[in-house]
């Protein structure tokens, strides 16, 4: 199960700032700054036989998750790449990568240099690869949105209201979040 944490990062090209933590989920979700630090070595320095042996994450009840706090600077690199625009999202606050009810995922929030708002990006690892389930733009003004999150245990959440799928706009929003779908 860690070894997929460590694969998406690698993949990603994402530096982790230590070990696999694990927390409940709705008390993961709710955290907007960066996780506590995990003791232990980086995941991303070690083998993966060693994540293993060293992951606290081996059995997860459905309302855990298994976590990796990643260096938010590491990112630019994974946004550059795969945006094909360097410079046009730089992160914004701490990005999530965890794995809950048996799925990887990464949420990058960041600011929009182009358009000048600011956007939540969510992907889902899967064995055939990276999938974006959710892309949110928002300035204090609007917020549009397009989310396809109906085959995960999750929403976005937007001024209080869960959005599980769709592409549309709504009011605009100081904070946008990924939660556990109620």
């Amino acid at each position: 199960m860690s070894k997929k944490l460590r694969n998406l990062l690698i993949g990603a090209g994402v530096a982790a700032a230590g070990g696999i933590g694990t927390k409940l989920a709705v008390d993961y979700f709710k955290n907007r700054d960066k996780e506590e630090d995990v003791e232990g070595p980086a995941v991303t320095d070690q083998a993966e036989e060693e994540v293993d042996e060293q992951s606290p994450a081996g059995a997860l009840s459905a309302e855990e998750v298994a976590y990796v706090n990643v260096e938010p600077s590491s990112v630019q690199g994974f946004l550059d790449s795969s945006f094909g625009s360097p410079g046009r999202y730089t992160p914004t606050r701490a990005p999530k990568v965890f794995e809950y009810q048996g799925q990887q995922y990464m949420v990058i929030w960041a600011k929009d240099n182009e358009k000048d708002k600011n956007q939540m990006l969510a992907f889902a690892y899967q064995e055939d690869g990276r999938h974006m389930i959710a892309s949110v733009g928002y300035t204090a003004d609007s917020t549009d949105y397009n989310i396809n999150l109906e085959d995960t245990p999750l929403a976005v959440e937007v001024n209080g209201e869960q959005i599980k799928a769709g592409q549309d706009s709504t009011g605009g929003a100081d904070e946008v979040d990924l939660v556990v779908a109620a």
